[in-house]
C-alpha cells in the first residue's frame, strides 16, 4: 500500500518548488506559447514540481513568522524562476530581431502576421526564421538542457536563498544587448550585404537612365533578389541556432550566479 501521508512544512516546502518552477514554465520558450493549452501547463509545472520535491533532498524547513513573510518567500522563488526564463526568451527573439531588418532591407516591412504562439504580430523572415530555428533547437534538445538547468538551480540556488544582486543582472543584461545586435546582424548580414550592393546598382542605374523609374522596379527586383538569398542561406540556420543555443547557455548561467 502506498502511503501518501505528508506534513504541513512538506505542503509549504513544495508549493514553493511549484512557484518557481510554474513561472519558469510560463516565460520560457517552447512551454510558455500561446497554443499550448494552459491545463497542460499546469499539469507539466505540478508534474515537474512533484519530481523535484522527491529529489531535493533533505527538505529545508521554512523559516517564517507570519503569512506575510511565507507570501514574501513565494514572491522571491516566482521572480526566480522568471527571471531564469526571461534569459531564455531574451535569447529566443533574436531571430525575430533579424527578420525584421531583413523584411526593412527586401521591402517586406509592410506585411505582417500574426503568430498564434505569441498573438503579436510578427514579419514574413522573422516568424519563417523562429520556426526553423525553434525546429532546431527541439531536434537539438534544447528542451533538456532547459530541465537540466531548472534542476541544477535548486541546488545552486536554495528554497528561500535567493540573493537577487541587481548589479550584477543588470549588468548581464547590459553585456548582452550588444551580444543581441551582433548576433541579429550576423543572421541577417547576407541580405544586408547583397541589399546593400543591389541599392548601390540601381543608384547608378537611376543617374544613367533618369527616364527610367527606379522606384518601381527596384522594388520588384529586391523582392525577387531577397527571397533568393533567404533560399541560398537556409543551410545557415543551423550555425545561427548554435549561436542562439550558446548565449541561452552563457545568460542563464550569468543570470544563477546573480542570485546565488
Amino acid at each position: 500500500m502506498v502511503d501518501y501521508s505528508f506534513t504541513y512544512a512538506d505542503l509549504e516546502y513544495f508549493l514553493l518548488i511549484l512557484a518557481r518552477i510554474t513561472s519558469f514554465i510560463y516565460v520560457v520558450p517552447f512551454f510558455s506559447m500561446n497554443n499550448t493549452p494552459m491545463r497542460l501547463k499546469i499539469g507539466l509545472g505540478i508534474f515537474l514540481s512533484m519530481l523535484m520535491f522527491q529529489t531535493v533532498t533533505p527538505h529545508e524547513t521554512v523559516v517564517y513568522g507570519t503569512i506575510l513573510e511565507y507570501t514574501g518567500i513565494v514572491l522571491k522563488e516566482t521572480i526566480t524562476g522568471f527571471i531564469i526564463g526571461f534569459g531564455v526568451q531574451m535569447c529566443y527573439t533574436i531571430v525575430s530581431f533579424a527578420g525584421r531588418i531583413m523584411d526593412m532591407e527586401i521591402g517586406l516591412s509592410m506585411v505582417s502576421l500574426m503568430d498564434p504562439t505569441t498573438r503579436d504580430s510578427t514579419s514574413i523572415s522573422g516568424i519563417i526564421y523562429q520556426y526553423m530555428v525553434t525546429m532546431i533547437l527541439l531536434i537539438s534538445g534544447l528542451y533538456e538542457y532547459l530541465m537540466k538547468a531548472l534542476a541544477d538551480t535548486f541546488r545552486l540556488i536554495p528554497i528561500n536563498g535567493a540573493i537577487f544582486r541587481a548589479e550584477n543582472l543588470f549588468t548581464t543584461v547590459s553585456r548582452f544587448m550588444s551580444e543581441y545586435i551582433i548576433i541579429g546582424f550576423r543572421i541577417c548580414l547576407p541580405v544586408f550585404a547583397v541589399m546593400l550592393i543591389l541599392n548601390a546598382v540601381l543608384g547608378v542605374l537611376a543617374k544613367v537612365s533618369p527616364q527610367l523609374n527606379m522606384f518601381a522596379v527596384g522594388i520588384q527586383i529586391k523582392v525577387l533578389v531577397g527571397l533568393s538569398v533567404l533560399l541560398l542561406t537556409a543551410s545557415m540556420l543551423p550555425g545561427a541556432a548554435d549561436f542562439i543555443y550558446t548565449q541561452m547557455k552563457k545568460i542563464v548561467v550569468s543570470f544563477v550566479e546573480g542570485m546565488m
